[in-house]
Order: structure tokens, then sequence, then C-alpha cells
């Protein structure tokens, strides 16, 4: 369970979140909104990323602000631009790295990784420069890293920003198949037109919420007005 309880947080004189108040259960949530509107402060305040000014943030009955660690095992977070995340000189050893933490024997390790491979068809990629990945193996990676410390709830914020429609469409289907709660910011209203629930975002308020067959034409209609036609 992710609760939001008064939340309400600014840059300088901007406000980008306004008294937001949520409880998101559902297995697949989408964010919607326009550039500017807040959706990404939102998700990044459910792993900690950003720390409300005012009101809170609760994941699984853990405050983000005052137990952001716990809350960071619980959550996982993928950005738009991989090379954000990629921190070492080969594939696997980038994964590894995730697992630093856990204290597992080197054998663990190892079988972890592989299967973290595996699963998202890099095995062959294990010794590759991480960086020398095209931009959809990146996010492989990306994902790849993520998931093998096996969070709870994984938020992606635009994970198929600067992918081809091919890579756009893999990456979508692997993050709609998982077993995890996902918290997903796209502007590709397609990605979440049939999701359980996709949240619409402008000026920092929640303007509609429901499944998305709804919510998504309630979107693109907030959009269309004052369009000169």
């Amino acid at each position: 369970m992710i609760r939001f309880t008064g939340v309400s947080h600014s840059y300088g004189d901007r406000a980008v979140l306004a008294d937001i108040d949520l409880e998101l259960s559902e297995p697949r949530i989408g964010v919607i909104g326009a550039n500017g509107s807040g959706k990404s402060t939102l998700a990044r305040t459910i792993n900690g990323l950003v720390v409300p000014e005012h009101g809170c943030v609760g994941v699984n009955g853990l405050d983000t602000a005052r137990q952001g660690r716990e809350v960071r095992r619980q959550v996982g977070f993928i950005f738009a631009d991989p090379d954000t995340q990629i921190v070492m000189p080969t594939v696997a050893e980038d994964v590894a790295f995730s697992l630093r933490r856990h204290r597992l024997p080197r054998a663990d390790v190892a079988a972890r990784v592989a299967a973290a491979l595996a699963r998202f068809g890099l095995a062959e990629h294990a010794e590759h420069p991480a960086h020398l990945l095209s931009s959809g193996q990146k996010q492989l990676l990306a994902l790849a890293a993520v998931l093998v410390t096996e969070p709870q709830i994984l938020v992606c914020d635009e994970p198929t920003t600067l992918l081809d429609l091919r890579n756009a469409e893999r990456v979508h289907r692997l993050i709609a198949g998982l077993d995890q709660q996902v918290v997903l910011v796209t502007h590709q209203l397609a990605l979440v037109a049939d999701w359980d629930r996709v949240l619409v975002v402008d000026g920092g308020r929640i303007v509609a919420d429901g499944p998305g067959r709804l919510t998504v034409p309630a979107y693109i209609e907030l959009m269309s007005q004052g369009i000169d036609t």
C-alpha cells in the first residue's frame, strides 16, 4: 500500500504538488500529465527521492521521510535515461553491484546475476562494457539491476521515452508482466489505456483518477481545451 496524506511540495516559489491524498493498492497504476504537471515529483516521493515539504508518504507502513533506507529496499526506481543508473564497467558487474548490501555468498550473487541477465535477454552481454549497449539494452540492464534485489514495488519514470518503438514495446511488456506493484509515469497513453488505475496530474493536483479506459480520454479532453481548431 502506498499512501499520500496531505502531500504538498514546491521548488522555490513554484508549487509542484498540492494537498495530495491517495491510497494506491492496485497492481498497475499509471500516472499521466503534461510536462511540469508534477507527475515525476509525485513518483519520486514514493521512494524518498523527494521528501514532501508538507504531509507524508507511506509505503507499507514506512514513512519515506524518516525511514528512507527501509523504503528503498522495498521500492525500486527506473529513470527515463538508463545511463544515470549504470555505475559499473560491465553488464554483470552492474547487476551484481545492486546486491552489495545484501551480504550474500559469492555463489548466490553469481546465480542471481545470471538469472537476471537471462530474464532480460542480456546473458550473452554479461562481460560487455555496459555503456556500449544500445539504448534498449541499457534500459533492460537498468531493470535487471533493480529487480535483482526483488523489490515489492517498481516506480518507472518515463522508462520508454528514449527508446524506439520496438524497444519501447518490449520494455513495456516486461514491466506490465511483473509480479511487483508498478507505478508507471508516461506520456505514451496507449501503454496505460487498459491499466487498473490511471492518475491524471495537472497543476500539482490529481484531476482524474480511475481505470485507464476512463481517465486517458479525460486527459486527452483536458489537453484539447483552449486549442484553436
